[in-house]
């Protein structure tokens, strides 16, 4: 199906090709083209609210702040994952394609089902004090600014819509934001839980080989591969197959575990 809107003499326009369908039924799989006038400072969410307002009603998009704050209007756009409310029309030589991400269940046109993403951020252990930490927590600045980063994360998903791990392979990868998530609570100067077999073992964080595509399309510019995905991998190695910390941890728990006894049979041998 193709729409057309009528151009007035002098005024610019924009070709839009939208990808619609519902869920996977691929009866419904198609592109619908539609034409756009430009206006000044237009992004691609400003032309798919025209479309829905004046030549498409049933078009399905996702969106919620206008301003790159709630991470809704996810979407690819010319075949990069991007914020619709974020990406200049100019900015897009030629026709500008919008698609629904890929990595997620489509549920009608550009609107995807990230419901997983929910279910794997209630199995990260969550933030544990430290013992004897009590109700007020005292650090350095550069502690705060340390994990102060991973905070700036909009959870729009589309550092895991752009991982190959994630999107191409059945593999039981949390992916690069739950590795943030992770990154975030582990560099906490009061947490005292570590998250390393969790995320060896349950987050299949050996999965991720380092192409840093999830760094390169942050819209909040997160250094997410430099600064969340290699220090957890650095301590997964270092707390699971580090043969001398293997050793320390074997022998502190063999003293650990002959303390416990002793205590608890009174000294008694």
């Amino acid at each position: 199906m193709s729409q057309k809107f009528e151009e007035k003499p002098g005024e610019g326009t924009v070709k839009l090709r939208v990808r619609r369908g519902v869920g996977s039924d691929p009866a419904t799989d198609r592109f619908d083209e539609f034409v756009v006038p430009m206006e000044k400072g237009m992004v691609v969410l400003n032309a798919i609210h025209y479309i829905q307002a004046h030549l498409d009603p049933s078009l399905s998009a996702r969106w919620n702040c206008k301003a790159g704050r709630c991470g809704s209007c996810s979407a690819e756009i010319n075949g990069r994952p991007r914020l619709m409310c974020k990406t200049p029309v100019e900015s897009i030589e030629g026709d500008v394609v919008v698609e629904p991400m890929k990595a997620f269940p489509r549920l009608k046109d550009i609107v995807t089902d990230v419901d997983a993403n929910w279910k794997v951020a209630a199995m990260i252990p969550p933030f544990t004090p430290k013992p004897g930490a009590g109700e007020i927590f005292r650090f350095y600045q550069q502690d705060v600014d340390r994990s102060r980063e991973f905070r700036r994360c909009i959870e729009c998903f589309l550092c895991q819509d752009v991982c190959h791990v994630v999107r191409e392979h059945e593999a039981d990868y949390v992916g690069p934001r739950w590795v943030v998530k992770a990154a975030s609570l582990d560099m906490h100067p009061m947490d005292g839980l570590n998250r390393s077999k969790f995320m060896k073992d349950k987050g299949g964080l050996g999965y991720c080989n380092i192409t840093k595509c999830c760094q390169e399309i942050c819209p909040e510019h997160i250094v997410i591969t430099d600064d969340a995905i290699i220090p957890e991998k650095e301590r997964v190695v270092d707390r699971e197959y580090d043969p001398l910390v293997w050793v320390y941890r074997h022998l502190r728990g063999s003293k650990e575990a002959e303390a416990q006894s002793f205590r608890a049979t009174g000294g008694a041998p």
